[in-house]
């Protein structure tokens, strides 16, 4: 059991755009460290949306990762020898991190040529309300709805 809760560390800005959600986003594209890399991705994806539609990269980087964060989630409770899967309100920092890593994560298994192409297309997609993330925010609130006879073991 832990003594103290573990702090919050405060996030520094991206150095190009100083948007704490974009620094977010880069460390969680890489598993082990390389945010230089990360960064170059970054901002290769959001050229490419620029020059694609547009519109600002950055745009629609926000308006992608807002659309993909779910509400609702289900967790599994056991109920007397009985796994029941409640409904539970997501908290507003794992939503932000669900979103995140639910964008990369269908990114990658994307099948254009780099990373920077997959991410691109992925956002974009994720903006306009399309995109596997989209479609896994829908799946999991479509399941806490069809779960919600249950909400009344939430702890």
């Amino acid at each position: 059991m832990r003594k103290h809760r573990a702090e919050k560390r405060e996030q520094v800005p991206d150095p190009k755009y100083s948007s704490v959600l974009i620094t977010q986003f880069v460390s969680s594209l890489f598993r082990k460290g390389k945010k230089s890399t990360g960064e170059k991705i970054f901002y290769m994806a959001l050229d490419l949306i620029n020059e694609r539609t547009g519109k600002e990269g950055v745009e629609v980087f926000q308006q992608a990762v807002e659309s993909v964060k779910p509400i609702v989630q289900v967790k599994a409770r056991r109920v007397g020898g009985q796994t029941y899967q409640v409904p539970v309100e997501v908290r507003q920092d794992e939503r932000l991190s669900l979103s995140i890593s639910w964008i990369i994560q269908f990114a990658k298994d994307r099948s254009e040529k780099t990373m920077a192409q997959r991410l691109a297309g992925e956002l974009q997609d994720a903006s306009t309300g399309q995109g596997r993330s989209i479609q896994r925010k829908e799946e999991t609130h479509r399941l806490a709805e069809a779960n919600r006879a249950f909400a009344h073991y939430r702890w």
